[in-house]
């Protein structure tokens, strides 16, 4: 059979290296603007998922042994049990002869199987992969606006002067890799406000379930062993030395021209004093620095999540293309698919 199941732990250099050509020859022809994938410590990436959590892999090789196309399906555990998320990759030449659609029915047998009933998956809304999974019944739950922001374009004058604003009673700390003990409770304690209000400031789905001091600790690590070096600053209430915002911002081995914007919080009695606006700028200064090869960020926002928008545009981000979260039942999708 060319399609195969395996661990993550299971994959050897060639399968690393066809791994990532498979996804250059994809973004080359869907995206080629974007950054291409590197090897270096792809396997860390493949590898590496929370403590509660469970990946399999999916590889399809044609009768010569080439690879055609992959898949990663991560099972969640803890309070996100029984859901699960998938990324489907094919090579270019190989669409339209079932090696998707194949895929797909071993991934969803695998989450059926893992007790999964919901399976999502996140796509480019310029991109093939809209028809694919439209044409399977799955249906588009959240449209996310995907913003830029190019390191050559960079107001960096006006980025110092917002990241220098900050209103009486507070002060910045800029954190790489992780977050102090000292503070790592009132920073779940701003986390949580995700769950706990319809206006978050920026929602990430890699990040959701990490408003947990435990969970946060877990997440932050396994980012770590992922080859994903996260960049964080906080906002500081004073006298009281606590957590009251937050921004995080990840770069990873395997892209190192583009960051990844992750969420941006800021407690519910902090908010209208320019907090988020300071930290994502002080961010950016600290960046500039740090990882001095980034080309680009991107972020994600809403399209009602017009302050989110405002504040990004102050900072030189530029709209440019949507993202779709697409989820289905599993059992549903095994009925259209065939089991």
């Amino acid at each position: 059979m060319p399609l195969m199941q395996l661990a993550p732990s299971e994959m050897t250099a060639d399968d690393i290296r066809d791994w990532c050509s498979v996804l250059n020859d994809m973004t080359a022809a869907d995206m080629p603007a974007e950054p291409r994938w590197r090897t270096e410590r792809l396997h860390d990436y493949l590898v590496g998922t929370l403590p509660d959590d469970q990946r399999s892999l999916f590889l399809y090789r044609d009768e010569d042994g080439d690879l055609l196309g992959h898949a990663s399906l991560i099972m969640f555990g803890g309070d996100q049990a029984g859901t699960a998320v998938v990324e489907i990759s094919t090579r270019p030449e190989a669409r339209g002869r079932g090696v998707g659609k194949d895929l797909l029915r071993e991934v969803a047998r695998c989450a059926g199987a893992g007790g999964c009933r919901t399976l999502s998956v996140e796509v480019i809304a310029t991109t093939p992969a809209v028809g694919f999974y439209d044409r399977l019944g799955f249906e588009r739950a959240v449209v996310e606006q995907r913003h830029l922001l190019r390191w050559t374009e960079i107001d960096w004058e006006k980025i110092e002067h917002a990241a220098g604003r900050l209103a009486a009673g507070y002060r910045l700390e800029y954190h790489a890799g992780s977050v102090p003990e000292r503070l790592i409770d009132s920073y779940a304690d701003v986390k949580a406000n995700l769950r706990t209000t319809s206006d978050p400031v920026v929602v990430v789905p890699e990040w959701r379930g990490s408003a947990q001091a435990d969970r946060l600790r877990d997440s932050l690590a396994t980012l770590d062993r992922r080859g994903m070096r996260s960049h964080i600053v906080v906002a500081i209430a004073e006298p009281f030395d606590n957590v009251v915002g937050l921004t995080e911002l990840v770069v990873s081995a395997q892209r190192p021209t583009r960051a990844d914007q992750y969420d941006t919080v800021v407690a519910p009695g902090h908010r209208s004093y320019g907090l988020a606006m300071s930290m994502k700028a002080r961010l950016l200064t600290e960046l500039r620095r740090a990882e001095p090869q980034l080309v680009d960020v991107q972020t994600w926002t809403m399209d009602t999540a017009d302050d989110v928008r405002w504040i990004n545009s102050e900072l030189g981000f530029v709209h440019d293309v949507d993202w779709y979260d697409y989820e289905t039942d599993v059992d549903e999708l095994l009925k259209r698919i065939g089991e």
